[in-house]
């Protein structure tokens, strides 16, 4: 039987560049949206802010901010999360506390659309469920034993091969417990499909059981989630789970979405890059995580 990851491979071989030539979140009026988080120094999610707080430069050029939303089911765009569960032989130690922090964390997404869950190990299984249908999901990631290898970014790239179909905001929290084993995608071939796709990476590693290949594998998962505007946790302990789950949670909560639409008319599929300013001067020491940028549409020329 072949692995489903596999022909994800294929898939993309000719998908990239379609992948690359999507905006982040366009609708009838070409908006462009980006989801902006803006946390404290101790990494809490500052909440209250406005659009008149931002600042949005493509290109070098002021944009406009014509879409603003905060934790605002009815007005933001809906939100799409992905959910990637290492169900590798090297999870049997730690796999029952991963089940039951995911399964928690899924309780508390009511602000979702849907979760598409992607559980894996030498190969990939995909499915997506609506709020409805969350008590299966929650009976698919308890039913799962830990089996195989670890083929983490061929995992990643199923998820993105799906979301690049899906109009809105969409967040992918994944867990692992250490790096890949068995990929046909490289780490740089899952990095440009990151790059090339509008979705949001928050990395929960336990790398307890990694020794000295853990630093590695940290540095991968932190490299991922920075580029796409995400975070990445690094729990001490298996006990520890809950809380990192809660603090996507909030953060999820916390998180803005800006849209604007690019005075940039060209359709060439370039990229663009975007800087995302907090204009307030009187918040001090907080960080703002966006993604750098997006792919311009693209339209061919005869």
């Amino acid at each position: 039987m072949h692995r489903v990851a596999t022909i994800i491979v294929t898939l993309f071989a000719g998908a990239l560049t379609l992948a690359a030539q999507k905006p982040t979140f366009r609708t009838a009026v070409d908006l462009v949206n980006f989801g902006v988080t803006v946390v404290d120094k101790q990494g809490k999610p500052i909440t209250g802010l406005t659009k008149d707080d931002f600042e949005v430069v493509e290109g070098g050029k002021k944009q406009t901010v014509q879409y603003f939303s905060v934790g605002n089911i009815e007005e933001a765009p809906p939100l799409h999360i992905g959910l990637l569960l290492d169900t590798s032989g090297s999870m049997e130690r730690d796999l029952r506390d991963a089940r039951s922090s995911a399964v928690k964390f899924v309780n508390t997404l009511d602000q979702a659309a849907d979760v598409t869950l992607v559980d894996f190990d030498t190969e990939v299984r995909v499915a997506r469920f609506s709020p409805q249908d969350y008590p299966r999901l929650v009976e698919r990631i308890r039913g799962r034993k830990p089996d195989g290898w670890t083929a983490l970014y061929d995992a990643i790239g199923v998820y993105l091969n799906g979301a690049q179909q899906q109009d809105g905001q969409k967040v992918l929290v994944l867990y692992t417990d250490g790096g890949d084993t068995r990929s046909s995608l490289t780490f740089h071939d899952m990095l440009d499909l990151c790059k090339a796709s509008d979705v949001t990476v928050y990395a929960v590693g336990y790398m307890e059981h990694q020794g000295s290949s853990g630093l590695q594998q940290r540095a991968e998962l932190e490299r991922v989630s920075s580029l796409t505007g995400g975070q990445a946790y690094f729990p001490g302990v298996a006990k520890d789970l809950d809380g990192v789950f809660e603090k996507i949670r909030e953060e999820l909560a916390g998180r803005y979405a800006l849209g604007y639409v690019s005075t940039d008319i060209r359709t060439d599929g370039a990229w663009r890059p975007v800087d995302i300013k907090l204009l307030r001067k009187d918040l001090k020491g907080v960080r703002l995580r966006t993604r750098s940028g997006y792919f311009a549409p693209y339209k061919a020329t005869r």
